[in-house]
């Protein structure tokens, strides 16, 4: 049986209990109860139970790389989806999490990849990439770290009132995805999900 993704028995009492998971008259700040759900469902656990499943990490290594798609944000996504929410707006902080993403994530997957040929025939370059895959892995960690503290600062967050299965499709929309590979991978996705 798979993990479940981004639910523990306490969050799931916390729905089942009727408290409000809308947002406030304000319509930019998340409730406190939501607010409280999203603290206590960490993205990291939530990415790491998501990518392990079934064609998931195929499919955002096929968005990464033939659509430049950020994975991290990508993850976000689904995370934001799974606890009802979209983004209405761009969230002022998200522009500083793409830039570290960038200059940052980006950097050590492409030294760590470059590696790839030479480390196969050095064991001195295999060393050196493994350790550029565990700087690459604590970079996207403190990405989602970031990405995590936005959605629980409420800006540019809603919550959802379209369908729940609409996420390949908003995602595709967002990132203009039209190739055939990329919005079966979205779908490979989104059906991994579990029902919040």
């Amino acid at each position: 049986m798979l993990p479940p993704v981004g639910g523990n028995p306490a969050q799931k009492a916390v729905m089942a209990s009727g408290d409000s998971l809308i947002m406030s008259d304000d319509s930019t700040r998340l409730e406190t109860a939501l607010r409280r759900r999203l603290a206590a469902d960490s993205l990291w656990d939530f990415a790491l139970a998501l990518y392990a499943r079934p064609g998931v990490e195929a499919a955002c290594l096929t968005l990464q790389d033939d659509a430049g798609v950020d994975v991290c944000e990508l993850l976000w996504h689904c995370w934001l989806h799974h606890h009802g929410l979209v983004l209405c707006a761009e969230p002022a902080g998200l522009a500083a999490i793409r830039q570290w993403q960038g200059e940052v994530t980006s950097v050590m997957r492409a030294l760590r990849r470059q590696l790839k040929v030479q480390a196969a025939k050095n064991p001195g370059v295999a060393k050196v990439r493994r350790q550029l895959q565990r700087t690459e892995l604590a970079a996207e960690r403190e990405t989602l770290a970031r990405l995590q503290a936005l959605a629980e600062s409420g800006d540019g967050i809603v919550r959802d009132s379209s369908s729940r299965s609409k996420l390949a499709f908003s995602l595709a929309s967002r990132w203009q995805l039209q190739k055939k590979a990329q919005l079966l991978a979205l779908q490979t996705i989104e059906c991994q999900l579990d029902p919040p």
